[in-house]
């Protein structure tokens, strides 16, 4: 991959909240972004979400562009509210910073910000990051990070860092911008996806953009600059993990592959994955299935069925088009069978490889 400094803006896919006069107004992160460039820096960023790859690109950028390389070792400041309570923070960007003209503070486990419970080590008073925002430091720029999908908006200290900062929230691609993500990171690495690759490279890999950007740059790698990846390229050297698999096999039941979803079957055997995870796994995916189906009828749309499940977007758009190839009955059937056999498996009244191979049998069928 190339260096963080060169980092482009157009990873972002999360929302800033400004406050001015009293109404929150939203600002895409690309104009973020582009107002640090422009030196329009925010005294507190506080950056969270679940999707902890492009929070950590934003961090780097932010680094990139406020602090230079000879600096980082006097203006990078790490900080933990495990570890350290807040007026500590506080009190570090308060100090005049030595021998660099900026410093750049870095918080993480910012819970404080969150509904979860605060660490009981540490005691923390938050009114003095309230004082603090009143009049912050020219020199110091802080940034909380909070790997959580919401914050506590009724919290105060939630409240004056909307005003007084700047919180982006970082939320997972959805299903055509995550193919999108994919190709242009291919493109930065002077290569290309052909047709329905990018898509297989999803269904192999998984939609977590760590494991996907290592993967491109593998595939990138071997078919060179100006290659092409092809389906059979991502075939051969994206490794499927259990659940990918599982996924892969209900695939094949929709769409009827009976032989290809037994081959996937019986490779999780020879990897000695245990037949009553791969039936829980099963279980799962049917019940996603069922769940997009009634949510989809109540005229739910993906980014909130998404939401209301806990789901990546892009799964959400996968069960949507495996949903419409079962009628509700039938899910709801399926279900029940596979209840029975999760119990016949766990008190050995069958032979578990046996009973899960019956039940895709008479699936397939």
């Amino acid at each position: 991959m190339k260096a963080q400094g060169s980092f482009a803006v157009s990873v972002f896919s999360g929302i800033v909240y400004k406050e001015q006069k009293g109404v929150d107004c939203k600002v895409d992160a690309k104009a973020a972004a582009k107002a640090v460039k422009q030196g329009e820096v925010s005294p507190v960023y506080l950056l969270y979400g679940s999707e902890k790859y492009q929070m950590n690109e934003f961090l780097s950028f932010l680094e990139a562009q406020l602090v230079s390389k000879e600096d980082r070792d006097f203006a990078l400041i790490h900080m933990d509210l495990g570890e350290s309570p807040i007026q500590a923070v506080v009190e570090e960007a308060e100090t005049v910073p030595f021998m660099v003209p900026r410093k750049l503070i870095i918080v993480r486990d910012a819970s404080l910000f969150t509904a979860g419970k605060e660490s009981a080590k540490v005691e923390h008073r938050p009114e003095t990051l309230l004082t603090y925002l009143d009049a912050p430091a020219e020199y110091s720029v802080i940034v909380f990070l909070v790997p959580q999908e919401k914050l506590d908006e009724r919290k105060k200290i939630v409240k004056a860092v909307k005003k007084s900062g700047t919180a982006l929230a970082f939320t997972p691609l959805g299903g055509e911008d995550l193919l999108k993500w994919i190709e242009k990171q291919a493109a930065k690495e002077e290569c290309r996806f052909e047709s329905g690759a990018a898509e297989m490279l999803v269904r192999n890999a998984g939609t977590g953009l760590q494991t996907l950007a290592g993967e491109v740059d593998k595939l990138c790698l071997f078919a060179g600059r100006g290659g092409v990846i092809t389906g059979a390229v991502v075939h051969q050297l994206v490794a499927r993990s259990t659940e990918q698999s599982v996924f892969a096999l209900v695939e094949d039941i929709a769409n009827l592959r009976l032989n290809q979803a037994l081959s996937i079957f019986y490779e999780l055997l020879k990897q000695r994955e245990e037949p009553i995870k791969i039936a829980a796994l099963i279980t799962r995916q049917f019940r996603i299935i069922l769940q997009v189906k009634t949510l989809s009828r109540q005229s739910y749309s993906q980014q909130q069925i998404a939401s209301q499940l806990g789901l990546h977007p892009y799964a959400v758009k996968i069960a949507g088009e495996q949903a419409r190839k079962f009628q509700a009955a039938r899910l709801e059937s399926i279900l029940n069978e596979l209840g029975e056999l999760d119990y016949k498996m766990k008190s050995g009244a069958m032979d578990k490889v046996l009973g899960l191979e019956l039940f895709l049998l008479r699936l397939g069928a």
